[in-house]
């Protein structure tokens, strides 16, 4: 990393002014802080398992598809390896220790987070309605008392999720809790089944967090900063993306969230500098450490920001599930194969008994055989696969290495 020496750090004169970089970092330098950041380079926490790996992400992306498992449950393996779907479980439902809401999109989040979104809560609130719906005043009521009376319900136990088959058909008592959840009167810290679990917030949620209500301000302050804490270096439209903050928010706050302005080689149009910003512990100390091989979740934090994967690594990477298959590229659920440190392929993986089935694989080049077989065979480990096949190739030529690697 090269410290600027010629400019004093903090903001330029004038209250228009630019802030002043206090570094310009190179490309790798920013690539490698960013992988530290987001728990892919160096030693794993194992000591803090799958809680502490959200914890330090600050959230982690749910999505309904399933096809080796669950987003949620790929992050922390990605990072820890095998943990296990029971450890996933304990550690995200059930426990007190995390929630739902919406961040960068449908999230867990740990419940140390609870206060830090009082802001959105305040904005759902104040527009009254959830996804366009509302409902009457009579039935919202009646959904948090039987709550308070029962305990944690489903929807279904709740009354019903829909009025008819289509997804999009909600029930009155389906409208009514998730306007509930969205105000913060009810929370979901627990699933059955895949199916969300509603509580009344303040039974579920530690009084001593229920309790906090801090200002718009401080919420986005303090998420601006774990944000930069989680990205290690990131762009403006970085840090607006990961709870997905509207830019006069984080104009508001940026100043005074202990993030630094520096500029990073490489990011700009053209390949020129481009301002960004960095956590102050990101630069204390060069990053080093073991890089992870693995394959990632297209729901990955790492990943989940298509301009910043293709400004850090270099990979246009989109999710192709809702592509029509004759148009598909990749694959369904094609996953990016990360290797020291750089994006160098994808596998379509799926799952036929205890064989894990790589439907696509693509490579950058054949000197990434090894790292591909290593992550294949972690990824089958992930779900109980004991062996591996893989069916389309981009290159049948380096099919036998790969077999001789994967045997």
């Amino acid at each position: 990393m090269t410290a600027s020496t010629s400019r004093p750090a903090g903001r330029s004169a004038g209250p228009s002014a630019a802030p002043t970089p206090v570094a310009l970092l190179g490309a790798d330098d920013a690539r490698r802080i960013a992988l530290r950041a987001q728990g892919l380079l160096g030693a794993p926490d194992r000591r803090g398992g799958v809680r502490g790996v959200l914890r330090h992400l600050g959230s982690v992306q749910l999505d309904t598809i399933s096809v080796l498992a669950r987003s949620h449950e790929l992050i922390p393996y990605a990072r820890l390896g095998a943990v296990g779907r029971p450890a996933v479980e304990a550690a995200y439902w059930g426990s007190g220790t995390s929630f739902e809401y919406w961040s960068h999109a449908a999230c867990i989040l740990p419940v140390e987070e609870w206060p830090l979104f009082a802001f959105r809560r305040r904005r759902h609130r104040d527009r009254s309605h959830v996804w366009g719906k509302q409902t009457d005043e009579a039935t919202y009521r009646s959904v948090l008392a039987k709550l308070r009376d029962e305990g944690p319900l489903t929807s279904s136990e709740l009354g019903g999720a829909k009025k008819t088959a289509d997804w999009w058909d909600w029930s009155d008592t389906k409208i009514a809790v998730e306007r509930a959840l969205s105000f913060g009167d009810v929370v979901c810290t627990d699933r059955r089944s895949w199916k969300r679990v509603y509580s009344l917030a303040e039974q579920a949620i530690p009084a001593e967090l229920f309790a906090q209500e801090p200002t718009d301000e401080e919420c986005l302050r303090t998420l601006v900063a774990q944000s930069g804490a989680a990205l290690g270096v990131a762009t403006r439209a970085d840090l607006l993306d990961y709870h997905r903050l509207r830019a006069e928010q984080f104009d508001a706050v940026i100043a005074d969230s202990g993030l630094v302005p520096v500029e990073v080689a490489g990011w700009g149009p053209g390949g020129a500098p481009a301002a960004a910003w960095a956590d102050p512990a990101a630069l204390a100390a060069p990053p080093r450490g073991r890089h992870r091989t693995t394959l990632l979740s297209p729901f990955d934090s790492l990943v989940w920001d298509r301009p910043r994967t293709e400004r850090i690594f270099g990979m246009v990477h989109r999710l192709e599930a809702y592509t029509p298959k004759h148009k598909r590229v990749h694959g369904y659920f094609a996953m990016p194969l990360l290797t020291g440190g750089r994006l160098v392929g994808r596998v379509d993986p799926a799952r036929e008994g205890r064989t894990l089935v790589a439907r696509q694989v693509s490579l950058d080049s054949p000197r990434h055989l090894e790292a591909l077989a290593t992550a294949l065979r972690e990824a089958a480990s992930w779900v109980g696969c004991d062996a591996v096949r893989v069916e389309a190739l981009h290159d049948e030529a380096v099919r036998p290495a790969l077999e001789r690697l994967l045997a």
